[in-house]
This record gives structure tokens, sequence and C-alpha cells, in this order.
């Protein structure tokens, strides 16, 4: 009897440390599953800081792109006078015409205070300028780059209306300044058709 009961107090004991040991087995495999849950929320809180710079460096260039493509936006058309009607000229020396009544000035590169474009970049530009005047005195005007004659229109001593227009594609760097000039003992006359006009616009920069 005695030793049946101390194979059975053997047998409790047993099964006891047995279920103690499951019982910290289990609880090392969960601490092992937190452990490992931390890591891959570390990570992903890695990858995410990563993402946000990635996004933030496409927003940059994104911005930068649409600025760029703003800047390659470069045209202007003017007429002569504002308002009213009349003649310009003739002077004893020549003048820079000042065209005043603005038609579209993308990119603010024509400042009708001075009648000069200033290139804000370097590229291909077209330019076109027309000239009217009634009869009598010679009409003649230059397109200048820089101050130095480009190209001209002419129209010698009509007997009524003198009609004339020139243009030209240029290459300018950043900053070189284009105008028209009218020369010494010419004139040129304008009103509300604006029959005397100059223009051009960015073709592609370089």
């Amino acid at each position: 009897m005695v030793v049946l009961q101390m194979i059975l107090l053997l047998c409790a004991g047993s099964s006891v440390a047995n279920d103690s040991c499951s019982t910290n087995v289990n609880i090392y495999a969960e601490l092992e599953k937190l452990k490992n849950m931390e890591e891959r929320i570390q990570n992903l809180e890695e990858m995410n800081e990563a993402l946000k710079i990635i996004v933030q460096d496409s927003q940059n260039q994104l911005k930068s792109l649409q600025m760029e493509n703003q800047a390659k936006k470069v045209a202007f058309s003017a007429g002569l006078l504002e308002s009213g009607r009349g003649n310009t000229g003739p002077f004893h020396t020549g003048k820079t015409l000042v065209y005043k009544k603005v038609f579209s000035n993308i990119g603010g590169a024509y400042d009708s205070n001075t009648g000069i474009f200033t290139a804000p970049m370097k590229g291909a530009y077209y330019f076109r300028f027309y000239g009217h005047c009634h009869g009598g005195p010679t009409m003649a005007i230059s397109l200048l780059k820089n101050g130095e004659t480009q190209c001209s229109l002419h129209s010698f001593k009509p007997a009524s209306n003198g009609n004339a227009s020139n243009g030209v594609v240029l290459t300018l760097e950043t900053g070189d300044k284009i105008s028209t000039r009218l020369w010494q003992n010419t004139w040129v006359y304008d009103d509300p058709a604006s029959y005397t006009s100059f223009g051009g616009f960015l073709l592609f920069p370089m």
C-alpha cells in the first residue's frame, strides 16, 4: 500500500513538472512572437520614413519641373500706341520705339516702359515687327539685339500709305536685349487698329 502511494505521488509530481515546463515553453514562444512583431513594426516604420522621403523628393522634382515648364512659356505682342492715333517722328536721331498697347506678355520679359524685351533664358526666339505710315516722309525701323541691328523694314516716301514688316529667328543668351529703333528723320503711324506692332516668343530653350 505504501509503495502504491509513493508511486502515485511520483506520478503526480511528474505531471505537475510537465505542466510547468509546458507553460514555460508557451511563454517563451509568445515572447519570441512579440519580439518578432516588434522587429516587423520597426521595419515598417523605417519603410514608412523611407517612403516619406521618396514622396517628398518626387514632389520637389515635380515642382521643379512645373517651374521649369512655366519658365519656358515666353511670348509677347504689343501695339505702338496705347490709345488714340498719330505719327511718331521724325526725329533728328534714332529713337527706340516703346510699344504701350500690350496684348500679351507671358513670362513678363517685355517691358512696356522701355520697349525692350529681355531674354529670360538661353534659347531660339522668333521676333516679328510691323510698320505703317502715311504719304510723305520715309518709314524705316530696325530690330536690334544688344544695340546691334539684326534686320530692318523700310518704306521710301510712299505716295499714300506705306506698310512693311520683317521677322527673324535669333539665338539669345540669358539677359540679351531686343528692341526696335525708328531711324532718324523717319516716321511711323499708329491708331487703335495697331498697324505698327512688335512681338516675339521662345521657340525652344537651349
